[in-house]
């Protein structure tokens, strides 16, 4: 428990102040996946004390070009809270970050509660009420990205942000895993990919959320908004970007960011 207090902490020091910490893996080497968890778990308790909602849970790590990126090999989850929530056409400091990239997402939005264990892609299907474009922003309180697992799941599984975008579009006649995507920096095409990125498919990404969460003893609510897996790998933000990720069938959602 005392490493948790401390990690937690520590993380929400070096959020407040903007300066990073050293890997969490290397202050606490014994540290494991479930005590960055609960760490993870009580930095959300903390900020929900002091006035924080929690609106969804954002998905990490599902594509082997993120796995790659950051070194780790399974995916992660974070909570979203309402302060972290944008809508598109919003232009957005990076002065609250510290060394902020983007991803670019398929969002759902619940209308049923999910929990595991045993959350089928079935489940998933039938407690969706629409999916939306989405942008993340990632951040990590860790020096220079030098995260394992573990450090990124205690820190809120990196997340920063979110931009929901694009048009409220229901499931029905979609194949996830063919919904191609093709993402824009300042006009410029930079990467382009494919829902099946993501864990082979979006829905599956969800169903193993919620399993996940099971295990302790969180659900995955009506009315959240879940990040589902970034679909390319991360891309550095700098001052006075705009990215745009158009997506077939389910539209486009742009973002911009200054100092």
């Amino acid at each position: 428990m005392t490493i948790i207090l401390e990690a937690a902490t520590r993380l929400l020091e070096a959020e407040e102040t903007k300066q990073v910490i050293e890997p969490l893996t290397a202050s606490y080497p014994g540290i494991t996946v479930d005590e960055a968890y609960h760490t993870q778990l009580e930095i959300i308790r903390r900020k929900v004390d002091n006035g924080g909602i929690i609106v969804g849970k954002k998905i990490g790590a599902t594509s082997k070009a993120i796995q790659t990126m950051f070194g780790v090999n399974q995916p992660d989850y974070g909570h979203l809270l309402a302060d972290m929530m944008h809508v598109e056409g919003e232009t957005i400091s990076l002065e609250q970050y510290i060394q902020p990239k983007v991803e670019f997402e398929i969002a759902f939005k619940l209308k049923k509660d999910l929990k595991g264990p045993n959350v089928s892609i079935l489940d998933v299907i039938e407690a969706t009420d629409y999916i939306v474009p989405a942008i993340e922003v990632i951040d990590s309180r860790i020096r220079d990205w030098q995260i394992k697992f573990e450090d990124t799941v205690a820190d809120n599984g990196s997340s920063a942000c979110a931009i929901i975008g694009g048009k409220p579009t229901k499931l029905e006649g979609l194949d996830l895993t063919h919904i191609g995507m093709v993402a824009y920096r300042n006009g410029d095409m930079i990467d382009s990919g494919a829902g099946a990125a993501v864990l082979g498919n979006p829905l599956r990404s969800i169903a193993w959320l919620a399993n996940s969460l099971g295990k302790y003893d969180v659900a995955l609510k009506s009315g959240e908004i879940v990040l589902s897996g970034a679909l390319t790998s991360a891309i550095e933000v700098n001052e006075n970007d705009t990215f745009t990720a158009e997506f077939a069938h389910i539209g486009s959602v742009t973002a911009s960011f200054k100092r």
